[in-house]
């Protein structure tokens, strides 16, 4: 892929329906191409000229990885640096040419939101230590532009993760076959009892380098990642808690997990119980079939001003080969929510209705809807209302 075509604005595509959802899709198209539109064209020129290629991947662009002529494996830990406070408009036909001016670059990754500014920060690897040295002698506290000064440092090439929040109910086979379907370079899934919540389990993630593993705790946070309905709390594997991890016997069975200390988690707002509900139905239909515990990602994309969210959701069951995935509007079931539960009950009577369950399948008592509560769910060209309700944006 070239860069200049890997860096293009998207536009839409010809043929595309879906009524309101496709319209405020196309709408928030516009206004991401509309920011910071002469430093994108001056990329594009720049990346056009050069012939380097940038590509983007998720929350992520990147160069090199390997560069073009480079011969053997990759550099050895300890030839990345990290970038900090990076003016949010520059991009890298700035950076690139700037870092490269004291050594050979193995790699650069510029962190990227949906809005298409940087976040920030960056990491620059380089084809050796000395140059990694140089770099960070040379542009820490260095003004980029006038009064704009970045921080440039050693980077801690972390490679382990702590999921901590994980139900009772999931196994180490379960979580590992979806983390490998949502995240790439899984090595070991472990699962301890929780120390710090009553009847749960905290799973230590181990990935095959640091960008894999930023790069998976990116994924798990930023999609408010849950299995079962249960939320979860995704960081770095702190020293002390894997010191104290390894005192303790893996978890050998769900029925075994110890109440461990609470460390001070904050209270979640209890779920409704329409939303456990639909949650505890698919779970069960999955269960019955042996599909495994279904996780939940949900990104939200926009709000309009009638109170609708629009969210991207993913669900993936380990004993299905393709993820569910598409876009919902719903409305906040009460408030000091941010919505995430209710596309999460969205998505899950989605699923249910495209496999043929009846809402009142499972058990004596039916899954009861308020009038109130509406949602559509978008799949490719297509835009499904699920409940009664009126659309966002449209008057009913």
């Amino acid at each position: 892929m070239g860069g200049a075509a890997a860096l293009e604005p998207s536009r839409a595509r010809p043929g595309r329906r879906g009524g309101a959802g496709s319209a405020a899709a196309m709408e928030a198209e516009m206004w991401t191409n509309s920011i910071n539109q002469a430093n994108k064209m001056a990329l594009l020129a720049w990346a056009k000229e050069t012939g380097i290629d940038l590509v983007q991947i998720n929350g992520q662009r990147r160069y090199g990885g390997p560069p073009p002529g480079w011969v053997g494996g990759p550099p050895p830990a300890g030839t990345e640096v990290f970038i900090g406070k990076l003016p949010q408009d520059m991009y890298e036909n700035t950076l690139i040419p700037l870092f490269q001016s004291v050594g050979k670059l193995y790699e650069f990754r510029l962190m990227m939101t949906f809005s298409g500014l940087n976040r920030g920060f960056a990491y620059a690897k380089y084809s050796n230590r000395r140059s990694a040295k140089e770099a960070i002698a040379a542009f820490n506290n260095f003004e980029v532009r006038e009064g704009c000064t970045i921080v440039v440092c050693k980077s801690t090439e972390k490679c382990e993760l702590s999921v901590d929040g994980l139900a009772t109910s999931v196994s180490r086979q379960d979580l590992e076959a979806v983390l490998r379907r949502v995240t790439e370079g899984v090595l070991s899934v472990t699962l301890y009892a929780s120390p710090c919540q009553k009847r749960a389990q905290l799973a230590v993630l181990k990935y095959s380098s640091h960008q894999a593993a930023a790069m998976a705790k990116k994924t798990l946070m930023e999609g408010n990642m849950r299995l079962g309905g249960v939320e979860m709390r995704v960081d770095w594997l702190n020293p002390d808690l894997k010191q104290k991890l390894q005192l303790c016997e893996e978890k050998p069975s769900s029925s075994q997990v110890q109440v461990g200390k609470c460390l001070g988690v904050p209270k979640q707002v209890p779920l409704s119980p329409v939303l456990h509900n639909v949650l505890d139905h698919l779970n069960t239909l999955c269960r019955r079939q042996y599909l495994g515990t279904p996780v939940f990602l949900t990104k939200r994309i926009q709000a309009n001003p009638n109170g609708w969210l629009q969210f991207w959701c993913r669900v993936v069951i380990p004993g299905c080969p393709v993820p569910f995935s598409g876009f919902t509007w719903v409305r906040q079931d009460g408030p000091g929510r941010s919505g995430h539960e209710e596309a999460k009950v969205a998505v899950a009577l989605q699923i249910l209705r495209m496999l043929g369950e009846s809402s009142h399948g499972v058990g004596a008592n039916p899954l009861l809807f308020p009038k109130s509560w509406s949602v559509s769910w978008e799949c490719g060209a297509v835009a499904l209302p699920v409940c009664g309700g009126t659309w966002p944006g449209r008057q009913g």
